[in-house]
């Protein structure tokens, strides 16, 4: 296994968290390698929401213009029909941003958008079928990884190595760092739908007794997410694929034959829903980031907007420690310090929907009345610019500081 010497900082996972972070770093000119697993993005039913708050980051790096030529879909309002009364949660179009919506894009598209813009700086590397699968230890502090290629296994060392790798980290495993696990009462199955001329174009969440159902608009499709009690998705899948799209046509509204086109379990993918964190983000050496530091429920679909403003965060924090190598633990401890409140305030907004709504809908056996906060959100829409605020914004969101802004990659 041959040894490497590689970047100042080593990024393990290509997707949000990573990829921005170190786009980022190299455009104040450290000098970076992100490994991903994988040999493309090509991947369905991820985190295909880009937030107002990461297309204000692209607006600040100046990137927004060319990243709204990509094919996206907008969504401006989020309604939920809550037992067959319609309710207008949020209203995204009022906040103050270059964006105010959320744009509804392929995963692919937008870490591919990333990979292009960190190809013109000279201390960016992207290295695909490169999964990491141990860390390096030397004398208690993390030194590097040991990397599964094609070609076989080599041994890669940095003065940081950041763990992007997602809600399954293996570096996170493999780091010793506690996880506190809070837990979530619903798993969800992803399909698509083809669109018709005669929908509404309104995305839409839908609760009924025993079932919640969400349809977002993709343009010339609908991404649709099932969504039952966890650990139940054998039983779903035991009633049977016709029982299954009986389901999904009255809870999408749509004619009996358009379920037809799941022509079979392979076109539904499940969604494990994890909620946890890390107690301490870091050791020597290494800081995890994304949802290898905190996985999030896909409420809102917040995990892609809270791994980029993490990425933002740790680049903030991290570029000049790490471009003098002069980088300390108590520096990692800064970027946990940074995002631990925003990470808090968003997984207890989540685990209150969780017991308030999610739970008691999937264990109703009849018609229920939407919670009066639900009610009172709708009737008044200026309330639902705060819905839109958290879902849109998150907490307390992070801007490029003004050296990463004017930075040109030396």
């Amino acid at each position: 296994m041959a040894r490497t010497e590689t970047a100042q900082c080593l990024i393990v996972g290509g997707g949000p968290a990573g990829m921005m972070l170190g786009v980022l770093l190299a455009r104040v000119g450290v000098s970076v390698r992100v490994l991903e697993k994988h040999a493309d993005f090509l991947r369905d039913f991820r985190g295909d929401t880009i937030h107002p708050s990461t297309m204000e980051v692209m607006q600040e790096l100046g990137w927004l213009e060319d990243f709204l030529l990509l094919p996206h879909a907008k969504l401006e309002r989020l309604t939920v029909i809550f037992g067959g009364t319609p309710l207008r949660m949020a209203d995204l179009s009022k906040l103050p941003v270059s964006a105010p919506y959320i744009a509804m894009t392929p995963q692919w598209n937008f870490l591919n958008f990333l990979a292009e813009k960190g190809k013109t700086y000279p201390g960016f590397a992207l290295e695909m079928q490169s999964e990491a699968i141990d860390l390096v230890i030397e004398a208690g502090r993390v030194a590097g990884v040991v990397v599964q290629t094609p070609q076989g296994l080599r041994t890669l060392h940095a003065n940081l190595i950041v763990a992007a790798d997602g809600r399954g980290s293996v570096l996170r495993d493999k780091s010793g760092l506690k996880v506190l696990d809070i837990g979530a009462p619903m798993d969800v199955l992803w399909f698509r739908l083809e669109k018709s001329a005669e929908d509404a174009d309104d995305s839409l969440g839908r609760i009924e007794p025993g079932h919640i159902f969400i349809k977002l608009n993709r343009g010339d499709y609908w991404q649709c997410a099932y969504v039952f009690d966890k650990g139940h998705v054998e039983k779903v899948r035991a009633a049977g694929l016709d029982k299954f799209r009986e389901k999904v046509a009255w809870l999408a509204q749509v004619p009996g034959n358009r379920a037809r086109q799941i022509a079979s379990w392979d076109d539904v993918k499940l969604l494990n829903v994890k909620v946890n964190r890390l107690e301490r983000w870091y050791r020597e050496g290494l800081l995890c980031i994304g949802d290898a530091a905190h996985a999030m429920s896909p409420m809102g679909g917040v995990g892609v907007n809270l791994a980029v403003q993490d990425a933002v965060a740790a680049a903030n924090v991290l570029w000049q420690p790490l471009k003098a190598g002069t980088l300390r633990e108590e520096d990692l401890a800064l970027v946990q310090k940074r995002r631990s409140f925003p990470t808090r305030m968003t997984q207890d907004m989540q685990v209150t929907m969780q017991k308030r709504v999610i739970a008691p809908s999937l264990g109703a056996k009849k018609l229920m009345v939407p919670p009066w906060p639900m009610r009172l959100i709708a009737r008044f829409p200026l309330l639902q610019r705060i819905p839109a605020r958290l879902i849109g914004m998150g907490v307390r969101p992070e801007h490029v500081s003004d050296e990463i802004r004017q930075g040109d990659g030396a």
